[in-house]
Formats: C-alpha cells, sequence, structure tokens
C-alpha cells in the first residue's frame, strides 16, 4: 500500500500539480472498475472539469453577422446566434470544479447510475461554493443514483459531508467530527419495504500517511460495488512517477 501524501503542501505541491494527479486518480479508478468490478452492461467514464464549462456570454461576438471576404471572394456570414431576451434578473452562481468518475448501463442507452466525486480546492472555498456541491450530491441520491466522495484537500478545511447533512437540517449521528478535514463517504440511496426511503451512509475519516478504503458504491437498481480507493491511489502514484 502507499499512505496518502499531501498534494497540496510542499514537498509533493512543488513537483507535482494536484490537478494532473486528480485526473490520474479519476482514470485509474475508472480502469479499475471497468477492469473486473462492473458487472456486464455497465462501464465507467471519467470526467474532468476544472473551472467553469458553462457557455461564454456571446454578446460581444454579436455585433455583425457578417465578416471578412470568404476564401472565393464573397462575403463570409456568420450564423446567426440564439436570440435569449434581456434577462428579468440575474442571479449569481457558482459551477462547481467536476473530477468525477461516472458509472453508466448500458440497456436502454447509457444512464447513469453511479457517481464518484474527488473533491477539489474549489469545491471547499466559499459557502456557495460548498452548497453547489452539496445539492449536487442530492440532486444524484434524489434520482436514485449512489455517490461516493473522497476529499483528500489539504489547504481547505471544510468538510462536505457535513456541510450535505447540514442541508438535510440533520445532525449527529451522521456528522463527521470537525476535526476530519480530509474523509471519504458513501452513500447508497434505497427504498426500503415497510420503511420507506432512506440513504445508507458510509462516513470514513482519512489521515496523510494511513492507506485509503474500500467503499460501496451504490449502482441504481444494481445493488453495490467495491470501489478501492488504496488500489487506484496507488496506480496513480505509480504511473505519475510519485
Amino acid at each position: 500500500p502507499m499512505p496518502l501524501l499531501d498534494h497540496f503542501h510542499p514537498p509533493v505541491s512543488q513537483s507535482r500539480f494536484w490537478e494532473s494527479f486528480h485526473a490520474a486518480w479519476s482514470v485509474a479508478i475508472m480502469e479499475r472498475l471497468n477492469g473486473d468490478v462492473l458487472p456486464q452492461g455497465y462501464f465507467a467514464q471519467a470526467q474532468v472539469h476544472v473551472g467553469s464549462r458553462i457557455e461564454v456570454d456571446v454578446a460581444t461576438f454579436e455585433e455583425s453577422t457578417t465578416g471578412a471576404p470568404s476564401a472565393n471572394g464573397g462575403t463570409a456570414v456568420l450564423a446567426a446566434p440564439a436570440y435569449a431576451p434581456p434577462a428579468a434578473l440575474t442571479l449569481p452562481f457558482v459551477f462547481p470544479d467536476e473530477i468525477e468518475v461516472q458509472v453508466f448501463a448500458e440497456r436502454t442507452g447509457p444512464t447513469l447510475v453511479g457517481a464518484i466525486e474527488l473533491v477539489s480546492p474549489g469545491n471547499k472555498d466559499r459557502a456557495e461554493a460548498r452548497q453547489a456541491f452539496a445539492a449536487k450530491v442530492l440532486s444524484y441520491l434524489s434520482q436514485g443514483i449512489g455517490v461516493v466522495i473522497v476529499d483528500i484537500v489539504t489547504e481547505r478545511t471544510a468538510n462536505l459531508h457535513n456541510e450535505f447533512i447540514r442541508q438535510l437540517n440533520r445532525g449527529a449521528p451522521y456528522l463527521l467530527p470537525d476535526s476530519a478535514h480530509l474523509y471519504a463517504a458513501a452513500y447508497r440511496p434505497l427504498r426500503r419495504r415497510g420503511v420507506g426511503d432512506q440513504v445508507d451512509l458510509w462516513p470514513t475519516p482519512l489521515a496523510l500517511g494511513q492507506p485509503l478504503p474500500v467503499l460501496p458504491l451504490g449502482l441504481r437498481n444494481a445493488g453495490c460495488v467495491p470501489v478501492d480507493l488504496e488500489a487506484a491511489y496507488s496506480d496513480a502514484r505509480g504511473r505519475s512517477r510519485l
């Protein structure tokens, strides 16, 4: 096993970018799931978007629909932009970073059934970002999609598991200790006969220098599969020569 390193402070941060390592880790998780963990008819894909991937306002490009002469001597005509009326209001918003492994079922076309979230510093940065991340987890669970979150970010102390639990107006025993700045948690939504809708939780504090756990990823209508965070972390460290 390779014990957990601090990827956000020297000496590691001086030789490796955390974004690159998180990308490598997400790919390692994807490959292990696709190797021999997921049942037939399921597949995993890594998605890495650090910084917004939301559409940029194109107002500055709408001054003219005609441009420079074309190669054949005519006038090039630009495609007309999609029309949007002036907004009645503009709401400040945060679109969270995504470092994610998504699991899909192929039965009726690719359908998202599970997600593993590697937390970024931006996810923990400010209250709006933390709320947006918690809202994303809640959205997945509301659709019956199991979620695993993994937070090894040492430069921010917020706990996104606790943020999520507090958004649900829950307290102890569902909260991790305030001192648990590094942690992983698994959430499996399900409906139990005679009880109703529930979410099984596996909140787990992490520590530098210690191995990472194996957590269950709930797949919608398909039970659970193990996510070996330690094995994938070791793969990513090896590939990063770290």
